[in-house]
């Protein structure tokens, strides 16, 4: 997950699920076939409630095309590593 941010690309953070529902349809009705809604740590939830929604709610027909789970080593500050748990959710028409 350590690309450079793309216009197809929905980060999911602290903000309501709503939220990112929105980008990812904003996304669909401009033109775009395929979104990747990305999250780490304790979003990931919150990124797979926001593929369901799209694909049960908003855009029947979209399908869940990939799914990749990985894991991101970071340094905190007082120099120990720790390990996030990051996923990236590929949806489409």
């Amino acid at each position: 997950m350590a690309e450079k941010a793309s216009e197809n690309v929905v980060y999911v953070g602290q903000k309501p699920s709503m939220a990112y529902v929105l980008g990812v349809m904003t996304q669909m009705s401009n033109g775009q076939n395929q979104i990747f809604i990305k999250a780490r740590g304790r979003s990931i939830s919150k990124a797979v409630d926001v593929a369901e929604i799209v694909r049960r709610k908003f855009a029947k027909d979209a399908r869940i095309s990939n799914i990749e789970i990985g894991t991101e080593e970071k340094a905190l500050e007082n120099g120990q590593k720790v390990n996030i748990s990051t996923i990236s959710i590929s949806i489409g028409k």
